[in-house]
């Protein structure tokens, strides 16, 4: 281990602004991984216990699309029938919601070890998160309405697990690098 240690301070001397893009990149991706893994369980978890809500679509804006032949409801947020509908849609946001809030402060403090402002640092990061998360849900949704009718819910549900997440933490952590911005951070 000591090895390793004297391995990354040697390239941190050599190549700071480097390291710290590796370092920062590393454990952004450790903790999204981790977090789009609780959320994914978090829904298989909880969409039973909302199964009495039923499975009636839910979604805006509920537009008709047709591709390669098959038609879907398409929403920006929102769940189809096929995939559980209103049972679904509250796992969904309510594991999404815990699960970014805990990313917020895992991101802040042990990945880009911030110490800006708090409150605008929460209100960028949710905007964000919103903006974010509606425009990856609508292309999701796509995905959904096709793959659906290929493979079983199983896949299409951890490839929108991981659609969403993935294109989520690459978009998020270039947001991140401005939201919790270098005049922001401590020199630890």
């Amino acid at each position: 281990m000591q090895k390793i240690k004297k391995l990354w301070v040697g390239f941190v001397n050599k190549h700071p602004k480097l390291s710290k893009w590796v370092r920062e990149g590393g454990l952004f991706l450790l903790v999204s991984t981790l977090i789009t893994i609780v959320r994914g369980l978090m829904v298989s978890i909880l969409q039973p216990v909302f199964g009495f809500m039923g499975s009636e679509a839910i979604g805006f804006p509920n537009i008709t699309l047709k591709l390669l032949g098959y038609e879907f409801p398409w929403y920006i947020i929102g769940a189809s029938k096929e995939q559980g509908g209103v049972a679904y849609f509250m796992a969904f946001i309510i594991s999404l919601w815990i699960c970014e809030i805990i990313n917020f402060f895992m991101q802040r403090k042990f990945v880009f070890r911030s110490n800006g402002k708090i409150g605008l640092q929460a209100v960028l990061y949710f905007v964000t998160f919103a903006f974010i998360t509606c425009v990856v849900n609508a292309l999701s949704n796509i995905w959904i309405g096709v793959a659906s009718n290929f493979v079983p819910p199983l896949i299409y549900n951890l490839g929108t697990t991981f659609l969403t997440g993935g294109v989520s933490m690459i978009v998020f952590f270039f947001a991140n690098r401005f939201i919790f911005k270098e005049s922001d951070k401590t020199n630890v």
